[in-house]
């Protein structure tokens, strides 16, 4: 497997100190949010597709290690622009291609939690909360919170 130093190189390093669109995307139509319960990291993705159904915007945050974040940034890079059905398509496979660096089997489930939490953000519209904003139903009189 790869000598640990390997993990680290320049462009690996570089998407972890620069990375490409971290943060949250305020006017997402799809996002999810995964972790990684063996090391703690955490990934949530944020995506805008348009009218045609691409996506034209992705963000992600969320904190770990290099390896989850890095690869994070190098995916959301690669995704802008695809389709539903291209991003489907995109195997964990080659998700690991992309980051690199060869990595031992625990520290692939790093790599890959952000294409996990991309490939699930994809069939998780975010409702229109518009309409109206109870945490619940409606039953016309006063809520818990408003009886005294």
């Amino acid at each position: 497997m790869a000598n640990e130093q390997d993990i680290y190189e320049e462009h690996v390093l570089d998407h972890y100190e620069d990375p490409y669109h971290r943060g949250v995307l305020e006017n997402a139509t799809h996002e999810d949010e995964g972790k990684n319960p063996l090391c703690g990291d955490v990934i949530q993705v944020t995506l805008r597709l348009d009218d045609e159904g691409r996506v034209a915007e992705a963000w992600f945050d969320g904190e770990g290690c290099v390896i989850s974040q890095a690869s994070a940034s190098m995916l959301i890079e690669k995704i802008e622009g695809k389709t539903p059905e291209e991003i489907r398509d995109f195997s964990a496979n080659e998700m690991l291609e992309l980051f690199g660096p060869k990595l031992t089997p625990n520290r692939q489930k790093c790599c890959l939690l952000s294409w996990r939490v991309l490939q699930s953000a994809l069939h998780s519209p975010i409702e229109d909360d518009d309409e109206d904003d109870s945490d619940g139903p409606s039953f016309g009189g006063p809520s818990l919170g408003e009886e005294s």
